[in-house]
């Protein structure tokens, strides 16, 4: 189960659009209203997981998971390899200067794709072979939903904290390769997971 925490907070907590909106909204020194964003995010993830774990009980054979964990932590991995070498122009970011509702982050991040990808792998693979099955499926799209809503208003207080000293990308790189090492970790303990759990091997 640390795997899929590791897994979640690899992914959600990098760089990306939200996360870099989250931050320009520290630095802008933007005030409550923009929580109410951040709980439409946590909201468009618990969606995802939630829904995924649903459909993948229901379409998806238990012979399967090895080879689907196969194209999962290859995904992961490659994702791992553009975190390692991404570089982060903050310059670059636009976000709207105007506050953001709820409708807004559920909206945002059911249309983007590090929220699809984040969640795939958790909710089809890793939760079956952690045997997560039945209410604990919802427990658990409840607390990763609430990891993705910790996403982008911890990015928000770096920004109020440190405030311009943040345009500096040298944080960032770091944070991505500590971010980077987490995912090849989760890739080869799912493999060596699911190896168990199907009896396949390489």
């Amino acid at each position: 189960m640390l795997e899929i925490l590791l897994y979640a907070l690899g992914v959600m907590y990098t760089p990306g659009p939200v996360n870099l909106i989250a931050l320009n909204n520290g630095i802008q020194k933007q005030g409550a209203r923009a929580i109410h964003f951040y709980i439409g995010v946590g909201v468009a993830m618990f969606i995802f997981f939630f829904g995924f774990s649903l459909l993948g009980a229901e379409f998806i054979q238990r012979d399967w998971l090895f080879y689907f964990s196969l194209i999962g932590c290859t995904y992961i991995v490659y994702l791992a390899y553009k975190i390692a070498k991404s570089s982060v122009d903050l310059s670059k970011e636009k976000p709207h200067q105007q506050h953001l509702s709820f409708k807004d982050g559920l909206l945002v991040q059911l249309m983007n794709p590090k929220g699809l990808t984040a969640s795939l792998p958790v909710a089809t693979v890793q939760f079956p072979a952690e045997h997560i099955t039945g209410h604990w499926i919802g427990i658990w799209s409840v607390g990763l939903a609430i990891l993705a809503f910790g996403a982008p208003f911890s990015y928000y207080l770096i920004g109020r904290i440190l405030g311009q000293r943040i345009h500096n990308p040298i944080y960032f790189r770091v944070f991505n390769l500590t971010m980077s090492c987490f995912l090849v970790f989760v890739a080869g303990s799912l493999v060596y997971e699911m190896e168990g759990l199907t009896g396949h091997t390489f």
